[in-house]
């Protein structure tokens, strides 16, 4: 595949790097702060589409005729109330005793902003977890501290391997950026 544009991922997050690897595309790193706040009523499958948006936005004003900057955004949804990144174990522990034996969505905006065109779509991923033991919550965060992670767990982590029971949806998704359907959007691009 050729993409006739230098390819920017505007993201910290080394599992969004890792796929956008996998594409085989050649593309570098830069990132813009941006405080990530959406406007309260905002539809909860509407939030990350508007973050990866915002997220593009410090680029603007730098773009030239052949770059493409690809920002996205990950959350994570239960009974229609969206856990970001937990502040520290206690804040995780209660999310992961949340999502315990339930349910829930994964949803990741993507946005794909050029000088003259942006395409933003959003893919979203139902994960059943088990029930998990309150020892099973205190291993995963003492030893992987997912602090940096949307709803406290990494899918290619070890809570990943003994908690989900099924997923339906792209599991490249949960890791943060639905790279199937990335592909299909860059060619349409």
């Amino acid at each position: 595949m050729t993409i006739n544009y230098k390819i920017i991922l505007a993201s910290k997050s080394p599992r969004r790097r890792e796929l956008l690897q996998g594409l085989n595309l050649p593309f570098e790193v830069i990132i813009h702060e941006v405080d990530e706040i959406f406007p309260d009523g905002l539809p909860i499958d509407e939030i990350p589409v508007y973050l990866a948006k915002l997220k593009a936005e410090p680029f603007y004003d730098e773009l030239t005729n052949d770059t493409l900057v690809i920002t996205a955004d990950t959350i994570v949804c239960i009974d229609d109330v969206v856990l970001g990144k937990p502040n520290d174990y206690e804040h995780a522990s209660a999310m992961l005793r949340q999502l315990s034996g339930k349910k829930h969505i994964v949803i990741t905006g993507v946005c794909l902003t050029t000088r003259n065109k942006q395409v933003s779509f959003s893919a979203s991923t139902d994960v059943y977890f088990k029930n998990l033991t309150d020892s099973e919550i205190d291993y995963y965060l003492k030893n992987y501290q997912p602090y940096d992670k949307a709803g406290s767990y990494g899918v290619q982590e070890w809570i990943g391997y003994i908690a989900i029971e099924r997923i339906e949806g792209s599991y490249f998704n949960v890791m943060g950026l639905p790279v199937q359907r990335l592909y299909e959007e860059l060619i349409k691009f």
